[in-house]
């Protein structure tokens, strides 16, 4: 019976930020709402502020549906995407940290 080695693991530089996927699709807009929830749910954001992305956020998805039948809407769903992109870096800025338990 031969050992093998295990396999060499190779370090991604990455400066330990997270880079921040633009809010262009529906796609990004959920992925808007699952952090939301998920941070909620950990207590780094409140209720209150979790409900208000998340009522933004149907918003969001109803223009986008929306905007495929008039697309004269196209603006309206650019500034609801502006506003909720405000909404989530301020939350992202203010979520609370979390305490490392030793």
């Amino acid at each position: 019976m031969t050992v093998r080695a295990a396999p060499k693991l190779r370090v991604i530089e990455g400066l330990g930020q997270k880079k921040e996927d633009p809010l262009d699709s529906r796609d990004a807009v959920a992925r808007v709402l699952i952090e939301a929830g998920a941070d909620m749910l950990l207590r780094r954001i409140s209720c209150e502020r979790a409900e208000e992305i998340e009522r933004l956020v149907d918003e969001v998805l109803s223009l986008f549906d929306r905007v495929e039948q008039t697309p004269i809407l196209q603006p309206v769903l650019a500034r609801k995407l502006d506003e909720l992109e405000a909404l989530v870096r301020e939350t992202r800025e203010v979520r609370r940290p979390r305490r490392r338990v030793l």
